[in-house]
């Protein structure tokens, strides 16, 4: 059974920083893409990063170069570290994998910025 739980959320201020997790189960981690997605109030769920296997990543222009996404194989665990936050980076974020052309996500965890 697929399991993705993430934590790390909360309220900060404008211009901090928050590391999201995002802790996997019932896959096998270190051969899985893993991705982060947002949904703010009244919007579409929207992506945010990637990150595939072999390391490489990949960004919404709306985050490059203050979002990093990261992963510990080992502990089979993702992460999303969030720099220079800004209000409109309001949202609940969720983790996403694909397992056998599956989409499975996680519960989301609310990030909440005040200006």
């Amino acid at each position: 059974q697929v399991q993705l739980v993430e934590s790390g959320g909360g309220l900060v201020q404008a211009g901090g920083s928050l590391r999201l997790s995002c802790a996997a189960s019932g896959i096998t981690f270190s051969i899985t893409t893993m991705s982060w997605y947002r949904q703010a109030p009244g919007k579409e769920r929207e992506w945010v990063a990637t990150i595939v296997t072999n390391g490489y990543t990949n960004y919404a222009s709306s985050v490059k170069g203050r979002f990093t996404i990261s992963r510990d194989n080992a502990q089979n665990t993702m992460y999303l570290q969030m720099n220079s936050l800004k209000p409109e980076d309001t949202a609940v974020y969720y983790c996403k994998c694909i397992v056998r052309l599956a989409d499975y996500w996680g519960q989301g965890t609310q990030v909440t910025v005040s200006s």
